[in-house]
């Protein structure tokens, strides 16, 4: 049979089956609703046609054949958001043409709708200025090809296409896309150049959160030292992978967390003793981290498109605080 863990919140379930040989051949749709209570076969089929059913990392179609070793990850969403519609909200278009569109997210907005949050996210307002998305990830997803945490700003590419989605999929699940972020943290960072290589997956202590746990997966950053102030590091921080949180939890986790980051900061933040400092972060209101730079091949011209996004006016205002009262080390 296969194993599974349940992973809850206020507002959803996330559930985690493992597939063995027994279950192995068994259609995605079909061994859902033998494992799931109270969820119909059309209710879950809609789940996996929105992409908030995963298989082994990627998108699936219910009639998918299950394979032994196959993870299978559930959001079982309520249907709030079902009532998905375009809205006129702000959007900064980087890049366009008929295939793909590069956008510069802004700090607090959510990229797609879920529970307890049924409007005014990135999805939406993509709906309105695009004509043509790719449905791939699911109606309430429309070009959805990656994500980005709300309270992260910076570069998300979108498909336009069916064919567009399937390619740049493939090559964000093959690592070959390149992905920079700049973060503040906490701390004197010795490396100037490092390497974490942690595993992360759900904290077994606080489901609602990410961590870095034994058997969880694979998962890597490399950072670099732009600046190094007396209290601060300014890190460039590219990641292979993808994981849920992940620069947060492993910069968490090697004891220089983000600032701002009031999830996974172990109250850093509240150590600060400076009184315009600590003013200066209540104004900032969010992590300290952007995505800066994002490289890829054109889903259909396979040449390579870079594109870069200056830190936002909100994260070179915190920095020009740190000019009086944290010398540079």
């Amino acid at each position: 049979m296969a194993n599974s863990t349940t992973n809850q919140s206020s507002d959803a379930e996330a559930l985690i089956f493992r597939i063995d040989e027994v279950d192995a051949t068994t259609r995605l749709d079909a061994f859902l609703a033998a494992r799931i209570e109270g969820w119909s076969r059309a209710r879950l089929q809609r789940l996996i046609e929105d992409g908030d059913v995963l298989v082994s990392g990627r998108t699936s179609k219910g009639a998918y054949k299950l394979k032994a070793g196959d993870e299978i990850e559930v959001e079982l969403i309520p249907r709030d958001v079902s009532s998905f519609a375009p809205e006129d909200l702000p959007l900064e278009i980087v890049y366009e043409d008929e295939d793909i569109v590069v956008v510069n997210k802004a700090a607090g907005i959510v990229v797609h709708p879920a529970a307890g949050c049924p409007s005014g996210t990135l999805a939406n307002a993509l709906a309105f200025h695009f004509a043509q998305l790719s449905s791939t990830a699911g109606s309430i997803r429309p070009g959805i090809v990656h994500r980005l945490d709300k309270d992260t700003s910076g570069l998300m590419v979108v498909a336009k296409t069916e064919a567009a989605h399937e390619k740049l999929a493939d090559q964000f699940r093959e690592r070959e896309v390149f992905k920079s972020y700049v973060a503040l943290v906490h701390g004197i960072v010795k490396e100037k150049v490092g390497k974490i290589d942690q595993p992360i997956a759900r904290d077994r202590s606080n489901r609602t959160r990410m961590a870095v746990v034994r058997g969880g997966r694979p998962a890597l950053s490399i950072y670099n030292v732009r600046r190094q102030f007396s209290r601060f590091a300014l890190l460039d921080v590219e990641i292979k992978s993808g994981r849920t949180h992940q620069i947060r939890v492993h910069l968490a986790w090697l004891k220089h967390p983000v600032v701002g980051d009031s999830v996974y900061g172990g109250g850093r933040d509240n150590s600060l003793q400076d009184p315009r400092l600590r003013a200066a972060l209540r104004k900032l209101d969010r992590q300290f981290l952007h995505a800066e730079r994002l490289e890829f091949r054109h889903p259909r011209t396979n040449e390579m498109m870079k594109f870069a996004a200056a830190l936002p006016s909100d994260l070179l205002n915190f920095l020009k605080e740190l000019e009086p009262t944290d010398s540079s080390a």
